[in-house]
């Protein structure tokens, strides 16, 4: 999955990473698709997490062409899996730059060589401010964004530009918040006075454009919630054209940037809609649209069907892609079992969902799907309790295949992700970087 050839190759595979067998030593990542693993030939310890490559590829398409069907850009976030060779995918796909969250992610990005990174967050403190400015004198190609939603992190950055003699001044986008929320300005007005404060330092900043994360929007109802997306959108673009009214930006395109992985259907047709007279360009900055998931994305693409008819009109939506296996450790209860993997292992705000059942030694070349009436009730550190019927077929050693919810939880557990094909042979492996 390597499509970044000027990036520095990875850290080789070894027995130091959960998921890799104990006798593999220094494996490079190029080499993964020679070792013949399989997950169900019990290749690889359990528990171990895999991308199923046909999923993985259908849903990069699958948003390659809503993006451009619409006519704009994702900018995907790459805290969702921190991981090179998925950024490189995305990038292959042709997204406009890579969304980060932290200091740290940036320095990962940079570290192999992405050139493009929109920091979705405000770059606050000196040796983030001058590793970034470091970063923009010494690389005339490097090309960055930011957030400010305060007087105060702006006064931030025109210190740190000055005491650093920047070269280059900071891109930087305003933040509209809403009341509740997270970061962000809580009205136009006071939008409109950090964008004033940005313009009134050229020398060191720049006003590139207006952003917002709606994703984080929840009322009673989901009519509710639509409509309170809508409005905060709506603030979005009130903030760019008050903006582009007063002369603030420094260049075009402006940039127009919302849309988590709920509602960037919403994002798109109300950034679209902006009106501004000089031109725009719309990032949508959804992270978890790729590997998707079997819980709570799943159900916010349902709902995003219903109030959108387009998108249900595109045929099959994305698809889940992420699987962790584990063994059944124990059958202690008729109705009880305990499989071999916990909080260290998947995403808990929603419990994993088993999902697939394979038996080795049987002669079945695949796995079959979980019979009803096994649910995930709880889990440990390592275990995870499963609430199974008395006739339950599940035996100790049994392999099950789970669900997960919230791809970003998930990832950040797993050094490596083994991709997959159909039959679960390892075609490649990626490393993340948290």
């Amino acid at each position: 999955m390597s499509l970044h050839p000027t990036r520095p190759e990875e850290a080789p595979l070894n027995s130091c990473d959960k998921g890799i067998p104990g006798n593999a030593t220094a494996v490079r990542l190029r080499d993964v698709p020679h070792q013949g693993w399989n997950v169900l030939r019990e290749d690889l310890p359990l528990p171990v997490a895999v991308l199923k490559q046909d999923a993985l590829m259908h849903n990069s398409q699958w948003m390659r062409n809503f993006v451009g069907h619409h006519g704009v850009h994702l900018a995907p976030h790459g805290k969702t899996s921190m991981s090179p060779g998925l950024f490189d995918l995305q990038l292959a796909d042709g997204a406009w730059a890579i969304t980060l969250a932290t200091p740290h992610q940036i320095q990962v990005a940079r570290h192999f060589g992405y050139r493009r990174i929109l920091l979705a967050n405000q770059l606050i403190g000196r040796s983030a401010i001058e590793y970034v400015l470091g970063e923009l004198n010494a690389d005339p190609t490097f090309d960055f964004y930011c957030l400010v939603d305060s007087l105060q992190s702006v006064e931030q950055l025109v210190r740190g530009a000055r005491r650093s003699r920047s070269l280059r001044s900071l891109s930087v986008l305003v933040e509209m918040g809403y009341p509740g929320g997270r970061t962000g300005c809580r009205t136009v007005a006071q939008g409109l006075e950090v964008a004033r404060a940005v313009a009134a330092h050229p020398d060191a900043l720049r006003l590139c454009g207006v952003e917002g994360f709606e994703g984080l929007i929840r009322k009673s109802t989901p009519e509710e919630t639509i409509h309170g997306v809508e409005s905060f959108l709506g603030t979005v673009t009130e903030l760019a054209r008050s903006c582009e009214v007063g002369g603030l930006f420094a260049d075009a395109p402006i940039l127009l940037s919302a849309g988590g992985s709920a509602f960037f259907d919403l994002a798109v047709k109300a950034l679209s809609q902006a009106n501004l007279s000089r031109p725009s360009l719309v990032l949508l900055r959804s992270g978890c649209y790729l590997t998707h998931d079997s819980l709570m994305y799943t159900f916010a693409f349902d709902r995003m069907k219903i109030r959108s008819p387009e998108i249900a009109a595109r045929g099959e939506g994305l698809r889940p892609v992420i699987e962790v296996w584990a063994y059944v450790q124990s059958r202690p209860e008729a109705q009880l079992a305990i499989a071999g993997l916990g909080k260290r292992d998947v995403s808990h705000d929603e419990l994993p969902v088993p999902i697939a059942w394979f038996r080795p030694g049987s002669g079945a070349s695949r796995p079959s799907p979980m019979p009803p009436g096994h649910r995930t009730t709880r889990l440990n550190d390592q275990h995870a309790y499963l609430d199974i019927p008395a006739d339950s077929p599940l035996a100790v050693g049994d392999m099950l295949g789970f669900g997960i919810s919230h791809p970003c939880l998930t990832f950040d557990k797993w050094r490596v992700m083994h991709l997959v094909d159909a039959d679960y042979a390892v075609v490649d492996s990626v490393r993340t970087y948290f």
